[in-house]
This record gives C-alpha cells, sequence and structure tokens, in this order.
C-alpha cells in the first residue's frame, strides 16, 4: 500500500489550464444547483435563491483559486511536479474537499442563520463540496492520458526513426568502384585511418572482417554522422560505443579496445570531454 501511494503523480502546474478548469467547474456549481437542487431551496425566496447559488458558486471559485494558482505561485516549491506522488494527490484533494465544504457551509450559515442548519443540508453541502474535487481528479487523469498518449506517439516515432536508420546501410564510397562497402551502422567496429586509405573493422556473419577502401577520415566521419553511437576519437579512429570492450588510460588519452581486434582505437586528449559524455 505504502509503495503505491509514493508512486510518482504529477502536479498540475499549468496555471492557465488551472484557471480554466476553475471557471468551468464554477458555472458548474451553478449548473448543478439549479437541475438537481441538492439543498432545498423551493422554499426560498428569488433573492434568497440568487444569492445562495451565486454565493456559492463564488466561495468555490474562491477557494479553488486560492489553492490552485495563488499558492502554487507563492509557494512553488512545495509543488514540484516531478516530486509529487499520489500520497500527497490524495492528502491534496482532501484539503481542497475540506476548504470548499468549510467556505460552502459558512457562507450557508451566514445566509439562512445557523440554527436552521440541519445534519442533513451539512451531508449535501460536504457532497456538494465533492463535486469539484471529482471533476478536479477526472480533469488531471484527462490531462495525464493526454500527455501519456502524447509521450507514447513521439516514442513510436523516435522508434521508427530509430529502425529505419538502423536498416539504413552506410556507404563507404572509394576512389576505385570495386573497394566500395557497404555495411549496417550496427555491425560496424571502428575505422582506422592509414595514409590515403581508411580500414574498416565489422561484424560479418559472426565474424569481424577488416575491408580496406581508398578514401578519407573525413569522408567517413560524414557519412556516419547521423548515428550517435559511432563518433570520432582521434584525428586517426572513428569508433562505434556500442562495441568498446575495454577501456585504459594512459597519458596520452585512452585506448579502446574491441574484440577480436588486436590493435586498440585511441582517444586524443581534445577528443576526451566529448568521448566521457558519449560513455
Amino acid at each position: 500500500m505504502l509503495k503505491f501511494l509514493n508512486k510518482p503523480y504529477p502536479f498540475n502546474d499549468d496555471l492557465r489550464r488551472n484557471a480554466k478548469s476553475i471557471l468551468f467547474i464554477s458555472f458548474g456549481v451553478i449548473v448543478f444547483l439549479f437541475l438537481f437542487q441538492p439543498i432545498e431551496i423551493s422554499s426560498l425566496s428569488k433573492k434568497e435563491i440568487f444569492y445562495l447559488v451565486t454565493g456559492l458558486a463564488a466561495s468555490t471559485f474562491l477557494v479553488l483559486t486560492l489553492n490552485l494558482i495563488v499558492m502554487p505561485s507563492l509557494f512553488p516549491k512545495l509543488f514540484i511536479s516531478n516530486k509529487w506522488d499520489i500520497k500527497r494527490e490524495i492528502i491534496w484533494n482532501i484539503w481542497i474537499l475540506l476548504a470548499i465544504s468549510s467556505s460552502d457551509l459558512l457562507f450557508y450559515s451566514k445566509l439562512l442563520g445557523i440554527f436552521d442548519i440541519s445534519f442533513t443540508d451539512i451531508g449535501r453541502i460536504v457532497l456538494l463540496g465533492f463535486l469539484p474535487v471529482a471533476v478536479l481528479i477526472i480533469i488531471n487523469q484527462d490531462r495525464l492520458l493526454r500527455s501519456h498518449l502524447k509521450s507514447a506517439t513521439l516514442l513510436n516515432e523516435k522508434l521508427i526513426g530509430k529502425k529505419d536508420r538502423d536498416e539504413k546501410l552506410i556507404q563507404f564510397e572509394s576512389e576505385y568502384k570495386n573497394d566500395e562497402l557497404a555495411i549496417k551502422p550496427n555491425s560496424l567496429y571502428l575505422i582506422n585511418s592509414s595514409d590515403n586509405y581508411i580500414e574498416i573493422y565489422y561484424e560479418r556473419e559472426g565474424a569481424i572482417s577488416k575491408s580496406i577502401v581508398r578514401s578519407t577520415l573525413k569522408k567517413a566521419e560524414q557519412e556516419v554522422g547521423e548515428y550517435d553511437f559511432i563518433f570520432r576519437c582521434h584525428r586517426r579512429y572513428i569508433v562505434n560505443i556500442n562495441h568498446i570492450k575495454e577501456i585504459q588510460g594512459n597519458s596520452q588519452g585512452y585506448k579502446l579496445y574491441f574484440e577480436n581486434i588486436d590493435s586498440p582505437a585511441l582517444v586524443s586528449q581534445k577528443f576526451i570531454p566529448y568521448f566521457k559524455k558519449k560513455i
């Protein structure tokens, strides 16, 4: 139970949305009182009915404004969205219920006189105070649902984009057509520049293969630029961080070791901050 109560529940800190909700709920109180008459108003004069309905609506409006707009604005550290949880949300809703019910009861007693209020009327006023809280809970659930649906849509778009990128082949063009190479991004291990050639180490059919392409490391860097897990770490090397087996440090920088590749790749001092960020 305690684990459930401590689950995150983002606080609704959208003040503009809250203002719209307050107006909607306050108007809804007026409509609800006229349509369902939870409090007996048939015996009241038209003037008393007007005061009662507008007063209860105004009471609801003021309490909600104080709790949903004024307090979060004055004390933002108490209402940090990512630190809010189900337990706090329940306590907060109970507090709003008590505040609305107390305010409505105070107004009702001032209008009709404290001795004219029955326990039935008190119960009905408390239930009337529950109505705005119930609407707030529904609005918050709708907010969270929309937020999660939007987030899921964006994640799906990113997932599809990632799949498209993974299925796309990296084309290493050569000055000689016969040694051009096309491989999947995930299969690439490292690229080593050697004079006018680049040595490309990649996985093929479960084994490490090496191909030599007459090209420059700068051109190769342009080809792999859209993949954030492949980056240049030295004037001679481009590596895939997903295949790094071990990292060793020395006075010049780092050495990166890969499975079934004898020679390590180097990380120069210039690229160390970027390398650390990537890792």
